[in-house]
C-alpha cells in the first residue's frame, strides 16, 4: 500500500525511505498537479508519472539517471550533422506544440503518458516560468525537442520527440550546452534508458541525487531567454 496524498497543495510527501521497490521508486497517490505541489515535488526528486485511468502517481526511483550538462556525449556522426547548420534552434518560443508532440504516442510504447491534464499542468508552470522547452526547426517546420522543469540551477528533464533522425539527440545535447554555459551542471533524466546511457547519462543513487539537487535548488535561478540560440560555433571549437 502506499500512502493518498491529502488535497492541499502544500501538503508533505511522505518520506522517500517508503518508496516501493516494485515497482521502482512508487512513493504516493492523490493530491493534484498544481504549480505549488509540483515545484515541491522535484524540490525532493519525485515527479508525476501516471495513465489516463490512474489516479495521480507520484515517483521517485532509486536509482535516479542524471546527466552533467558539461559532459554529454556528442558522436561523431551527431557531430557531423550538428556542425552542418540544417536545424535552427529556439528557446521558449513553441512550448505547448513540443508538450504536444512529445505526447504523441510511440511505437515502442501503450498509449501517453503525456495525458491532456499533464499538459494543462506544465503549460500552466511554463507561463508561471518554470518550465521550458527547446525546439530544433528544419524549413520553418518543428522536427525536434525537448522541455522540462528549472528550479535553482537544477533542470529536471521530462519528455523529447523528433520528427527527422537526430532530431531529439540535437535538442538534448544543445539544451546541455546551453545549461552548462549558464552554470546548471545536473539534468535529471528520471529513469534509465539505453539511449541515455549512450548520451552520456550515468546512474547515481537517490541519496546522492537527492544531496544534488538540495543544494542546486536552493542556487539563485536562471533566466531562460525567449528567441533563437546560435551554438553551432561552439560546436566547432569543442570537437
Amino acid at each position: 500500500m502506499i500512502p493518498w496524498l491529502a488535497g492541499v497543495p502544500d501538503a508533505p510527501f511522505p518520506s522517500l525511505d517508503s518508496a516501493l521497490v516494485e515497482p521502482d521508486g512508487l512513493l504516493a497517490a492523490g493530491g493534484d498537479l498544481s504549480i505549488l505541489r509540483l515545484l515541491n515535488a522535484y524540490r525532493h526528486g519525485i515527479f508525476p508519472w501516471f495513465s489516463e485511468d490512474d489516479p495521480i502517481l507520484w515517483w521517485s526511483p532509486n536509482p535516479r539517471m542524471i546527466i552533467k550538462t558539461d559532459s554529454v556525449h556528442i558522436s561523431r556522426r551527431l557531430h557531423r550533422t550538428l556542425t552542418r547548420g540544417q536545424f535552427k534552434l529556439t528557446l521558449n518560443t513553441a512550448f505547448n506544440e513540443v508538450i504536444e508532440a512529445c505526447s504523441a504516442p510511440r511505437t515502442e510504447q501503450d498509449g501517453t503518458w503525456i495525458i491532456p491534464v499533464i499538459k494543462e499542468a506544465y503549460c500552466q508552470l511554463h507561463q508561471a516560468g518554470h518550465a521550458h522547452s527547446l525546439e530544433v526547426w528544419m524549413d520553418d517546420c518543428l522536427v525536434g525537442g525537448i522541455y522540462g522543469v528549472s528550479i535553482g540551477r537544477m533542470f529536471f528533464g521530462e519528455s523529447m520527440f523528433h520528427r527527422r533522425t537526430d532530431a531529439s539527440k540535437i535538442a538534448l545535447v544543445s539544451l546541455c550546452d546551453w545549461l552548462a554555459k549558464n552554470r546548471i551542471d545536473r539534468l535529471d533524466c528520471q529513469v534509465q534508458s539505453p539511449h541515455l546511457i549512450r548520451m552520456g547519462a550515468v546512474r547515481i543513487s537517490r541519496h546522492e541525487f537527492l544531496r544534488e539537487i538540495e543544494q542546486r535548488c536552493q542556487q539563485s535561478p536562471i533566466t531562460f531567454p525567449q528567441g533563437p540560440l546560435s551554438l553551432w560555433n561552439h560546436y566547432r571549437k569543442k570537437r
